[in-house]
């Protein structure tokens, strides 16, 4: 056979062998330990531990903290801030509207009473308004979220129904119908305007408290816990409510001013508190008479109002970055 007649190769020729150097450093250059060094005599951190040890990093964390803590401080014992007791001296007209003097930093208001103690003294209802009316709404809706959540079916069902209509009914409009029925306007007191803020103020509650234990209930612990003879009751006690309170925790640290704000609304607008009550809500609808000419008496109470529930804010906001695994990846 000539080279005329024999028939060309087509496969593609075979690529040229490169060579490659691999580069591979000393063992002593990266040690292991160094690396991924774990502390084993140490236990590892708890969800709680972990969001411990994130917020004493943050300072919002801190400043909010500290406010709060002064607040309440304020509103346990109010007579180491000022020894001027409201309740006990009475005010004098003749020091109406008058400005800052020696023992009165703040003035007076229109009818001569000393703005600072009203503001130091009024501490104390507006965050025991807010407190208590916090606790009431985990309480009831706590329950009614746990047990819609967990259970499901038709008790699902039917507490699901009985929070939309409670949720459908606006905080602040619910609370001015109810303060002008006979009963309540008649008994005008701070607990009277926290058992209706509660009834108002727990649907926002239970549907965080549906929606955390949804999340949990069909976890692996839970259903161990199950096979291991637990009761329903019990496994929702003990395993599904404690890791689903975080969430929870957020939502009523945030709802805490908000029930505060809601107090001092309703006392501004005259059916919230008693006037002989001192409350921030109070002082600021007093002191809207003499605004022109003297603002300052509403300026106190508003800033002390504003501050208090800021502070709750940012402690929510806080306690939610370190509390949620998602929000501490970004």
């Amino acid at each position: 056979m000539t080279p005329e007649n024999m028939t060309p190769d087509l496969r593609p020729a075979a690529p040229a062998k490169r060579h490659v150097e691999h580069f591979v450093a000393d063992f002593a250059e990266t040690p292991l330990q160094a690396t991924d060094k774990v502390k084993e005599d140490q236990a590892p951190l708890s969800l709680w531990g972990e969001a411990w040890k994130n917020l004493r990093r943050q300072p919002l964390f801190l400043i909010s903290a500290f406010l709060i803590l002064v607040v309440v401080a304020v509103s346990l014992f109010p007579s180491l801030f000022s020894g001027i007791d409201p309740a006990s001296e009475a005010c004098q007209l003749a020091n109406s509207d008058a400005g800052p003097a020696a023992g009165h930093p703040l003035g007076f208001t229109q009818q001569g009473c000393d703005v600072y103690a009203r503001v130091i003294f009024g501490t104390r209802s507006s965050v025991t308004v807010g407190l208590f009316t916090t606790l009431g709404v985990l309480l009831i809706g706590g329950i009614m979220g746990a047990l819609a959540g967990y259970y499901g079916g038709w008790v699902d069902s039917i507490l699901a129904r009985i929070n939309d209509i409670f949720f459908a009914l606006p905080l602040i409009l619910g609370a001015i119908v109810m303060m002008q029925l006979p009963v309540f306007r008649a008994n005008r007191t701070a607990w009277t305007l926290v058992l209706i803020l509660v009834t108002f103020g727990w649907p926002q509650i239970a549907r965080i408290t549906r929606g955390a234990v949804i999340e949990v209930r069909n976890a692996d612990f839970v259903t161990a816990a199950r096979s291991l003879g637990v009761s329903k009751f019990g496994a929702l006690m003990r395993h599904v409510m404690p890791n689903s309170l975080a969430p929870i925790i957020v939502v009523a640290t945030i709802s805490l001013g908000t029930f505060i704000v809601a107090e001092s609304t309703l006392s501004f607008l005259g059916i919230g508190l008693p006037p002989s009550v001192m409350s921030w809500g109070n002082d600021i609808q007093a002191a809207q008479a003499s605004l022109r000419s003297n603002p300052m008496p509403l300026l106190w109470p508003a800033i002390a109002l504003s501050i208090t529930v800021l502070s709750f804010i940012m402690l929510g906001d806080a306690l939610r970055d370190a509390l949620d695994p998602k929000a501490r990846k970004r």
